[in-house]
């Protein structure tokens, strides 16, 4: 008798229950989890290998504007607050440990994490009365932060004022300020898809979803949006104390609207809500953005159009499409 043969989805045989829950019993499944997340450390960790230094820069901005989405993309996708305060969290750490720096002398290594807990707690200081707001509201008033600190450095001329201050200490090497911020990366992608899979995510995306009902079971609202945007600050305030140091200046170009507004639009091109690809959005986007610097003012106009055409054709982003027909492979097996 001749043996029947049907196509099958090779994630059919082990998943369990749900998307995070899996039942492994070989080596090739075991494979088909961790491709997408080798792929992924393999690619950043090799990329400085076959560009040159100019484009090794390039990729530490990146490294920033990928923290800065993701940061953005769990406050919005699990938390349900979209904050456009990313200009907030680079500024704040990088004056913390630009000031430390300068006026304590303390090394780059020791500034940047205390700058990075010390502008997360700050942050999240000045965002706490802002909490009760949701939708558009949060989202203009963590828009309007970056331009309120901007002008009292400029009318009380303190911190250097528009000159900012410079001659801080910078990396010694290439390799290390480009290595740490991609670690950086790496270490916040993983960090926060652990967390939002624990109870802690599955409570903010209850408060996201139908904070009524959350309050109703007598946990605190507040509370778990306090601990999320310290999360998110801790990620954007090391991008702000690492940029200080990656150029040794500081200034007011910190609070750029450019770090509030380029999250966004990598959010948007990776996926909302995967984590993972805004990180690749941010990764795609900023060499996009410097590769058209030779058109001039047309690569705004460029620029747009890509992201209109993502928008428009692609509304769930790159990762989200990708992972869909990831999980679509199919392989022949006999009946």
């Amino acid at each position: 008798m001749k043996a029947t043969r049907r196509k099958k989805r090779l994630d059919r045989s082990i998943k369990v229950r749900c998307e995070g829950l899996y039942a492994l019993s070989s080596w090739s499944e075991m494979a088909y989890l961790l491709a997408p997340r080798l792929l992924l450390i393999l690619g950043l960790l090799l990329i400085p290998f076959f560009v040159d230094l100019y484009w090794q820069r390039v990729l530490c901005s990146a490294g920033i504007y990928a923290l800065l989405a993701l940061s953005f993309d769990f406050l919005a996708g699990y938390v349900g607050l979209v904050c456009l305060g990313g200009a907030l969290f680079i500024g704040t750490g990088g004056y913390f440990a630009g000031l430390l720096n300068h006026y304590s002398h303390l090394p780059l290594f020791v500034t940047i994490p205390i700058a990075t807990v010390a502008g997360a707690a700050f942050s999240t200081l000045v965002l706490i009365p802002c909490l009760r707001l949701r939708g558009i509201y949060f989202a203009i008033i963590s828009f309007m932060l970056p331009l309120f600190a901007v002008y009292i450095i400029i009318a009380l001329n303190v911190f250097g004022g528009t000159e900012g201050i410079s001659a801080l200490d910078t990396f010694p090497s290439i390799h290390l300020e480009l290595y740490l911020i991609l670690a950086a990366v790496l270490l916040a992608l993983f960090a926060i898809r652990r967390l939002v899979n624990e109870d802690m995510g599955i409570i903010l995306r209850g408060v996201k979803d139908n904070d009524q009902a959350v309050r109703a079971s007598g946990i605190s609202i507040t509370a778990y949006k306090i601990r999320a945007v310290f999360i998110a600050a801790l990620v954007g305030c090391f991008g702000g104390a690492y940029l200080s140091h990656l150029y040794g200046w500081l200034g007011i170009s910190l609070f750029a609207m450019d770090f509030s507004i380029l999250p966004i639009a990598a959010t948007v091109m990776g996926g909302m809500g995967s984590l993972v690809g805004p990180v690749l959005g941010a990764f795609i986007l900023t060499p996009m953005s410097e590769a058209l610097r030779g058109f001039g003012q047309l690569r705004v106009v460029l620029y747009c159009f890509i992201l209109i055409a993502f928008m428009v054709y692609k509304p769930e982003g790159i990762m989200n499409y990708l992972e869909r027909k990831y999980h679509q492979f199919e392989k022949w097996e006999e009946v």
